[in-house]
Protein backbone atom coordinates (compact mmCIF):
# COMPACT_ATOMS: atom_id res chain seq x y z
CA UNK A 1 0.00 0.00 0.00
CA UNK A 2 1.32 3.45 -0.91
CA UNK A 3 2.12 5.75 2.00
CA UNK A 4 -0.16 8.80 2.11
CA UNK A 5 1.54 12.20 1.80
CA UNK A 6 0.65 13.98 5.00
CA UNK A 7 1.08 17.75 5.14
CA UNK A 8 3.64 19.35 7.40
CA UNK A 9 2.73 20.40 10.92
CA UNK A 10 2.50 24.00 9.67
CA UNK A 11 0.15 22.99 6.84
CA UNK A 12 -1.96 20.93 9.26
CA UNK A 13 -2.32 23.94 11.57
CA UNK A 14 -3.31 26.18 8.65
CA UNK A 15 -5.89 23.64 7.47
CA UNK A 16 -7.35 23.46 11.00
CA UNK A 17 -7.57 27.25 11.09
CA UNK A 18 -9.22 27.29 7.66
CA UNK A 19 -11.72 24.68 8.84
CA UNK A 20 -12.50 26.67 11.99
CA UNK A 21 -12.90 29.84 9.90
CA UNK A 22 -15.32 28.06 7.56
CA UNK A 23 -17.33 26.77 10.53
CA UNK A 24 -17.47 30.27 12.04
CA UNK A 25 -18.53 31.81 8.70
CA UNK A 26 -21.25 29.17 8.34
CA UNK A 27 -22.53 29.85 11.86
CA UNK A 28 -22.48 33.65 11.37
CA UNK A 29 -24.73 33.10 8.35
CA UNK A 30 -27.01 30.78 10.37
CA UNK A 31 -26.43 27.92 7.93
CA UNK A 32 -26.52 24.37 9.23
CA UNK A 33 -23.98 21.78 8.17
CA UNK A 34 -26.79 19.94 6.38
CA UNK A 35 -27.79 23.05 4.41
CA UNK A 36 -24.17 23.80 3.52
CA UNK A 37 -23.69 20.23 2.34
CA UNK A 38 -26.86 20.37 0.25
CA UNK A 39 -25.89 23.67 -1.35
CA UNK A 40 -22.37 22.48 -2.13
CA UNK A 41 -23.53 19.08 -3.40
CA UNK A 42 -21.59 17.11 -0.80
CA UNK A 43 -22.30 14.94 2.26
CA UNK A 44 -22.58 16.31 5.78
CA UNK A 45 -19.61 14.12 6.72
CA UNK A 46 -17.53 16.00 4.12
CA UNK A 47 -18.53 19.31 5.71
CA UNK A 48 -17.47 17.95 9.09
CA UNK A 49 -14.13 16.82 7.64
CA UNK A 50 -13.60 20.23 6.02
CA UNK A 51 -14.40 22.07 9.23
CA UNK A 52 -12.01 19.85 11.18
CA UNK A 53 -9.15 20.63 8.78
CA UNK A 54 -8.92 17.29 6.97
CA UNK A 55 -6.19 17.51 4.32
CA UNK A 56 -8.02 15.13 1.97
CA UNK A 57 -10.75 17.61 0.97
CA UNK A 58 -10.54 18.64 -2.68
CA UNK A 59 -10.25 22.21 -3.91
CA UNK A 60 -13.49 21.66 -5.81
CA UNK A 61 -15.34 21.02 -2.54
CA UNK A 62 -13.74 24.08 -0.97
CA UNK A 63 -14.74 26.17 -3.98
CA UNK A 64 -18.37 25.03 -3.77
CA UNK A 65 -18.50 25.70 -0.01
CA UNK A 66 -17.18 29.21 -0.61
CA UNK A 67 -19.89 29.77 -3.22
CA UNK A 68 -22.58 28.73 -0.74
CA UNK A 69 -21.06 31.04 1.88
CA UNK A 70 -21.18 33.93 -0.60
CA UNK A 71 -17.39 34.19 -0.95
CA UNK A 72 -16.69 32.66 -4.38
CA UNK A 73 -13.71 34.89 -5.22
CA UNK A 74 -11.72 34.04 -2.08
CA UNK A 75 -10.09 30.93 -3.50
CA UNK A 76 -8.98 32.66 -6.69
CA UNK A 77 -7.31 35.49 -4.80
CA UNK A 78 -5.18 33.37 -2.47
CA UNK A 79 -1.90 34.09 -4.26
CA UNK A 80 -2.90 37.24 -6.10
CA UNK A 81 0.28 38.93 -7.31
CA UNK A 82 -0.65 42.22 -5.68
CA UNK A 83 -0.84 40.50 -2.28
CA UNK A 84 2.04 38.02 -2.72
CA UNK A 85 4.56 39.52 -0.32
CA UNK A 86 7.10 36.71 -0.74
CA UNK A 87 6.93 36.90 -4.52
CA UNK A 88 7.30 40.68 -4.44
CA UNK A 89 10.30 40.39 -2.12
CA UNK A 90 11.95 37.87 -4.46
CA UNK A 91 11.29 40.16 -7.42
CA UNK A 92 12.89 43.03 -5.54
CA UNK A 93 15.95 40.92 -4.73
CA UNK A 94 16.37 40.12 -8.43
CA UNK A 95 16.40 43.74 -9.59
CA UNK A 96 19.57 44.76 -11.40
CA UNK A 97 22.24 46.57 -9.39
CA UNK A 98 22.24 49.45 -11.86
CA UNK A 99 20.48 50.48 -15.03
CA UNK A 100 22.60 51.48 -18.00
CA UNK A 101 21.49 53.88 -20.70
CA UNK A 102 20.59 52.40 -24.05
CA UNK A 103 23.39 51.86 -26.55
CA UNK A 104 23.83 54.19 -29.54
CA UNK A 105 22.38 51.55 -31.87
CA UNK A 106 19.22 51.33 -29.77
CA UNK A 107 18.99 55.15 -29.71
CA UNK A 108 18.57 55.17 -33.52
CA UNK A 109 15.14 53.57 -33.39
CA UNK A 110 12.77 54.00 -36.36
CA UNK A 111 10.36 56.01 -34.19
CA UNK A 112 11.56 59.55 -33.80
CA UNK A 113 11.44 61.09 -30.36
CA UNK A 114 9.21 63.86 -31.71
CA UNK A 115 6.39 61.43 -32.56
CA UNK A 116 6.81 59.05 -29.62
CA UNK A 117 4.39 59.37 -26.76
CA UNK A 118 5.47 58.69 -23.16
CA UNK A 119 3.95 55.19 -23.34
CA UNK A 120 5.76 54.21 -26.56
CA UNK A 121 9.17 53.77 -25.00
CA UNK A 122 8.28 53.64 -21.31
CA UNK A 123 9.84 56.99 -20.48
CA UNK A 124 7.93 60.05 -19.39
CA UNK A 125 10.82 62.48 -19.93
Amino acid sequence: MKKANLPSIRAQNELKKLGADIAAARKRRSITQARLAEGAGINVSTVRRLESGDHGISLGVLAMVLVVLGEPSRLGSLLDGAKDEVGQMLDTQNLPQRVRSASKKAAKSPISSATASPDDNGEAF
